[in-house]
């Protein structure tokens, strides 16, 4: 939930967080509803940005949520967020490998009963730029979220979802 709310985070960005990184931000109102918990998270470098550069993702409602009661439940108030767990589900200081989330992606999606097959950390990455296009969010809004450079890469994924049944396609309906 972290990693695709927080704009599609990579592998290596998740494996790696940090509770240092995180900041609480003032509850954002919402008309005729209960106020939503905010975090900031500074990502610091990443694969595409400078080691001075601190990009920035907030996070929202639910996913604030959901990180505050594992952060709570595996009583983690510093070091890594997401951390190795054996098998008899001790949890250890060590942060994640990369390569577990994308294990994590595939259990969850069978735990849901879909084909583990079609899921994968990158689909974190594009499924979130797909919903922000199904969901009319501007590409440029999106992209400050997901942190993508690239227009050309970022639009593909908003291409793909619009195609079909966008405005482009019914000119003549």
């Amino acid at each position: 939930m972290v990693a695709f709310a927080s704009g599609g985070r990579r592998r290596s960005e998740i494996a790696a967080m940090r509770v240092e990184q995180l900041t609480v931000e003032p509850s954002i109102d919402v008309p005729d509803g209960s106020p939503l918990p905010s975090l900031s998270i500074h990502l610091g470098r990443t694969k595409t940005s400078g080691a001075d550069h601190d990009g920035v993702v907030y996070l929202t409602g639910r996913p604030v949520n959901a990180l505050n009661a594992w952060l709570a439940a595996a009583r983690i108030d510093k070091g890594s967020i997401f951390r190795k767990v054996d098998r008899w589900g001790n949890l250890s200081n060590r942060p994640l490998e990369p390569s577990a989330v994308n294990a994590i992606v595939k259990q969850r999606a069978k735990m849901a009963g879909l084909e583990p097959g079609e899921f994968s950390a990158h689909g974190l990455r594009s499924g979130y730029l797909t919903e922000a296009a199904n969901r009319g969010i501007p590409l440029p809004e999106a992209m400050e979220q997901s942190r993508h450079r690239s227009v050309q890469q970022a639009s593909s994924y908003y291409n793909n979802a619009t195609r079909r049944t966008g405005r482009a396609a019914r000119l003549i309906s």
